[in-house]
């Protein structure tokens, strides 16, 4: 989604057209290179990890665009804590090309991971909601409903890396709107992979016969 309107880049404020970041600004950024199918961590020769052959999670894959660092991680945290909804846009655009580059299929719909509504309310809108909603419209896949946060535990950021999957287990239901479908679930950054993996087991309980996690960024391993 562009603007109509001269824009400044969001890292450099170089005269940017229409987009949030210049060209050159973009081009930069860490991508994710040679990274597993399953988690998208660092794997030679973009093979299924050894963590992923021995414990393969619920998500049959994991794209991310890029690796969480700077200066994605401060655009990141712009948009998720500083309200800077218009930075959605070139994140749904790298998601965007990142799914067309390495997707082996694409999915029934999109489906994004929802906030807890206390925090929704708090923030006043859910960063992943926004990338979704743009990423549809890149990609022409649906956008669909059906997965809500019903737990809502201390951020998962706050948390040691072994605590989060306790923090979010039974986090999240799903609708039957999503039987018999494929779903990607978006989110902004994928850590552990606890959050996804818990929203994954949600939506195939609920019957959807495949879940792909989609991305902004991957942290890479402590």
């Amino acid at each position: 989604m562009q603007r109509g309107l001269p824009q400044t880049c969001a890292l450099c404020a170089a005269r940017s057209g229409d987009k949030q970041l210049c060209a050159e600004c973009a081009r930069f950024l860490p991508a994710t290179r040679e990274a597993c199918p399953v988690c998208a961590l660092p794997s030679p020769g973009a093979l299924v990890c050894g963590a992923c052959l021995k414990r393969p999670p619920p998500y049959a894959s994991t794209i991310a665009a890029w690796v969480y660092a700077y200066p994605v991680d401060r655009l990141i945290q712009a948009l998720k804590y500083g309200g800077r909804l218009s930075l959605a846009d070139p994140f749904a655009e790298a998601l965007a090309n990142a799914v067309r580059d390495r997707a082996d299929s694409l999915p029934d719909a999109i489906v994004a991971l929802p906030l807890a509504v206390s925090r929704q309310r708090e923030r006043g809108f859910n960063q992943a909601q926004e990338v979704a909603r743009r990423v549809s419209h890149f990609t022409a896949i649906p956008l669909a409903s059906g997965l809500a946060r019903v737990v809502d535990g201390p951020p998962q950021a706050t948390l040691a890396w072994n605590a989060r999957a306790r923090n979010v287990r039974h986090a999240f239901v799903a609708g039957v709107r999503l039987k018999g479908k494929s779903i990607a679930i978006v989110d902004d950054v994928m850590t552990t992979g606890a959050t996804l993996a818990a929203a994954t087991r949600a939506a195939l309980r609920a019957g959807a016969k495949r879940v792909d996690a989609w991305v902004v960024a991957r942290t890479p391993p402590p």
